[in-house]
Parts: structure tokens; sequence; C-alpha cells
């Protein structure tokens, strides 16, 4: 028998792999008419291929996280490009609308980008270095979602819908190759593979749920902004969607920064100030921005200014708070991952909905900015809690 290779991947790999598993959700968004049109569909019917996928996506990683625990992160890595490739096929070739949604679902198995690569990262470090690694990988995950819809767009005004599907099987490709040869195992040989009774002590954990929710309301802050600011903008100011789309880079563009800032000062600065350090910053990002509203100042820029050190404040904390989820119990990295983005995603697909009854309402800025503050604020409350069972669990974390 061949022996499982032990060289561990280049952080490349890993950040293109992530990469995959970002640009997938959203570089499909200017098809949807195209596909609804030439499937002989409705519109509302082909929208599943974006939030059938999200749902898909949080299955998924409830699944695969644990799974990577027990048979190891290389094999299922390459399960999921394999499956990832056949999948892209099957939507591309697709003659009806359900044989590509059912097609679709299945390219969420491509999450596995992003759960395996932040188990296979905490394998090889500890937390602090985990956190720096997370916070150059996390560049992707901003990176992605804005080149993702201009080139799905660029494809399918000059080669037709089906071409997305084509480049998303040919990505898929390459990096499956690309695992193959430079993805060596890195779960620890011997490790006896998890019990029950390990995963029900990882969910028994306050401290592991600490940071889970520090996750989930600072990622939710963001799914809150961008599915109101479309309403606010153009009810407030009569913003253009392309006004809207430059605004809402705002808070990717801080989160470049705080990612950036992350990845240099981890080691120095540790994980337990890079957690709290952010979320005070998001905080009081959007205390000075209620003020200003407050005080009858109605502009663009009195809500995308602060909402830039909102994303900012992200960029320094989820590298370090997704490092804490991990740290808990080592040995379950990759279910800790994946438990905690699944949460994520359900949490921000949940604030969504509350996102868009309140602006349908009252599309007014003050209250978009107070659901942010409300995400900030309960994440800066799991940041102390979470920070607090660190240092009493080992003391002189920082």
């Amino acid at each position: 028998m061949t022996p499982v290779p032990r060289t561990p991947p280049r952080l490349l790999t890993l950040t293109l792999l992530t990469a995959l598993s970002a640009l997938t959700l959203n570089m499909v968004l200017p098809s949807l008419p195209s596909m609804a049109r030439d499937l002989a569909a409705r519109e509302s019917v082909t929208a599943l291929a974006v939030s059938g996928y999200m749902l898909a996506s949080a299955v998924f990683q409830l699944a695969l996280g644990p799974l990577s625990d027990r048979f190891g992160r290389r094999p299922v890595m390459l399960g999921a490009l394999a499956i990832f490739c056949a999948a892209s096929l099957g939507c591309m070739l697709a003659q009806d609308v359900a044989v590509l949604l059912a097609c679709r679902v299945m390219q969420a198995v491509i999450i596995a980008g992003t759960v395996v690569s932040s188990a296979v990262i905490r394998d090889q470090h500890s937390a602090i270095e985990s956190a720096a690694k997370l916070s150059l990988i996390a560049s992707a995950m901003a990176v992605a979602p804005m080149l993702g819809p201009m080139l799905g767009g660029l494809l399918d005004v000059t080669l037709g819908w089906r071409s997305v599907f084509a480049l998303y099987a040919g990505l898929g490709g390459a990096l499956l190759v690309l695992a193959w040869v430079d993805m060596g195992e890195t779960r620890a040989p011997g490790l006896p593979p998890p019990k029950w009774r390990d995963w029900l002590d990882l969910l028994r954990s306050a401290r592991y749920w600490s940071y889970v929710l520090c996750v989930t309301f600072s990622v939710g802050a963001f799914y809150v902004f961008v599915t109101g600011v479309p309403y606010v903008g153009a009810a407030a100011w009569g913003l253009s969607p392309a006004q809207v789309g430059i605004g809402v880079g705002s808070i990717t563009c801080g989160f470049l920064v705080g990612a950036a800032i992350s990845a240099r000062q981890a080691r120095r600065l540790g994980v337990g100030v890079l957690l709290v350090s952010g979320r005070v910053v998001s905080v009081t990002a959007m205390a000075v921005a209620l003020t200003v509203f407050a005080a009858g100042v109605s502009h663009p820029l009195a809500l995308f200014g602060p909402t830039l050190f909102v994303g900012l404040g992200n960029g320094l904390t989820l590298p370090a708070a997704s490092a804490g989820t991990m740290s808990v119990r080592p040995a379950l990295a990759g279910t800790a991952a994946g438990l905690s983005g699944a949460l994520s995603m359900a949490l921000g697909a949940v604030l969504s909905t509350l996102t868009a009854v309140v602006v349908e309402r009252s599309a007014t800025p003050a209250a978009l900015l107070l659901i942010i503050t409300g995400c900030s604020l309960l994440s800066l409350v799991a940041a102390l809690v979470a920070l607090r069972m660190e240092r009493g669990a080992s003391p002189g974390v920082g």
C-alpha cells in the first residue's frame, strides 16, 4: 500500500482552496435571469441556486469537519474536489432546472476548502501562529466575493451562463491535481479516531461557544450591512445600484486592512488582544455613526465611513476567533471549524431576513446601524468572555 503523503500543503494551496469555496457562491449571481430564461423556469426557482447552495453549505460543514477528524484532511479534501468537479459538469450540461439545482446543491461540498484549510493550519501551528496564517487566507474570502460577480457577468455576456459552470469545473480539476500533489496529511499519525464523547465534550465547552458566538455575530454584522444597505441607500439618498456597490466595498476594504494587520501583528499582540480590539473598533465606529445621525447629519459617508471600521474590526477579530474555536480541542479542529462555519451561515440567514423586514418598514440609516450595533455589542461580550476563560485556562494567554 502506498504510504500517505505527510508533507504539509503550501499556504498558497490552502488559500486557493478557500478562494474557490468563496467564489462558487456568488459568481453565478449575474446568470440567474439567463438560466431562468433558457430553462423555462421562474426566476424565484433559479434563485434557489443561491439560497439552496447556502443551506447545503451549512449542512456540508457540519459533516465535513467531523469526517476530516475521523478520516484525515487529505481524503476529505480530495473527495470534495472530485464531487465538485462532477457537480459543476452536471450544472453545465443540465437541460432541466431540477437537474441544475440538484447539481448546484452538490457543488456546495467545496465548502470543504474553508473547513479543511482551517483545520490543516491548526494541525501545524499554535493558536497565535494559526491566527496569523488564517489572516492571510481570510484575504481570499474577502477578494473572491468581490471579483466573482464581475467575472461571472462577463462570462454570461460573452459565452453564456453555462461557461460559468465550465470554469468552476476547470478550476476544481486544477485544484484537485494541485491538492493531490501538494496536500499531504497533516492530522497527526496515530491519533485515535474521535468518539462521540469527544464531540459532546466540545459541544459542552463554554469556552468553545464563546469563540463561536464571537465569530457568528461578527460575521452577522456583515450580512446585516450587505442586506440592508441597498434599501437604505436608495431610500435615504437615492443612490444607484453602482453607487451602493461602491459603498458595500467599504466593509470589504476595511476587512482586508484588518486582516493584513492581524497577519503582521498576531505574534506580537497575541490572540486575546486581536480578538477584543477588533470588537472595540467595531462598537466604537457604530457609536460614532449613531451619534452623527442623531445630530441630524445624513450623508452616505456618515454610513460607509464607520462601516469601513466595522470591516477592519472583523479583519482583526475573525482569524483570532477562528483559531480560538479550534484550540479548545485541537484533535477536533475540523469539527470545531465546521460547526462554527455552519452556525455563522445559519445566523447570517436569520439576520438577513430580520434586516429585510426591518428596512422594509423603516429604510433609514439609523435602523440599519442599530442592528449592526447590536451584532457588534454581542460579539464584544462573547470576545470578553472568551478572553476571560482563555486566561483562566492558560494564564498568560495574550
